[in-house]
């Protein structure tokens, strides 16, 4: 079985009946979606916040119950991927370009499962250019303070053209080298003025689900 699809189904066992479900982004949740729905099919009751436009279209076409934050602001269990994840669990997440909604459905859930296939997993966050969703006026002068922390900003773009968030925001894919404190970087990055929020998710999940060659890892946050 696909490593992504294990992780997925792996994580659909710690939803129970009766939950307020986040429903994150990304090509692994899309197989978390699709075990989700069988189970709701099954008779499971339980209702979703989507985290972007796509999840939110492949949730309705397989049958999961939909609400938003006008419902409720309480989420039960949130399971989202990750572009990285490193040994303390602090992950980097917007490759797909949905970090801010993704954010906020995770920061509200009670327990934030992270699903993924191994090649996520790295020793230090900073492989992967870390996304950051900025106002896309005066945008030339945000990437100019994130120029100024270190980061090397790209303009993310999407079939020649700028890619366009949700919140109809830009994204500025940022090369820093190796991240050693992912929640300093991310205090410093979020204070600047034209930063919507950033890619970081520090200190955020709870379990992580990886996949490996078959076999199910299964990580957890240090109880302090």
């Amino acid at each position: 079985m696909d490593d992504k699809r294990l992780a997925a189904e792996e994580a659909v066992k710690y939803v129970k009946n009766g939950m307020t479900v986040g429903l994150g982004s990304g090509s692994t949740v899309d197989f978390m979606l699709h075990a989700l729905g069988k189970r709701v099919q099954e008779g499971l009751q339980i209702q979703g916040i989507p985290s972007s436009k796509k999840t939110e279209k492949l949730a309705a076409e397989l049958g999961i119950p939909l609400v938003d934050f006008s419902v409720t602001t309480h989420i039960d269990l949130a399971i989202d991927g990750a572009d990285e994840i490193d040994p303390s669990l602090n992950l980097i997440k917007g490759g797909g370009g949905s970090l801010v909604r993704e954010k906020v459905v995770d920061a509200c859930a009670d327990e934030l499962i992270i699903i993924a296939d191994s090649s996520k997993v790295v020793s230090a966050l900073g492989r992967f250019p870390l996304p950051i969703e900025v106002l896309t006026f005066g945008f030339e002068v945000t990437a100019q303070y994130i120029k100024n922390l270190g980061g090397d900003p790209v303009l993310r773009r999407k079939d020649g053209e700028i890619f366009i968030s949700d919140n109809g925001n830009y994204i500025l894919d940022c090369s820093f080298g190796q991240i050693d404190d992912a929640a300093a970087l991310h205090g410093k990055l979020v204070t600047l003025v034209g930063v919507v929020e950033t890619g970081i998710f520090a200190d955020m999940a709870d379990k992580v689900i990886v996949a490996r060659s078959g076999e199910i890892e299964l990580f957890q946050k240090k109880q302090e």
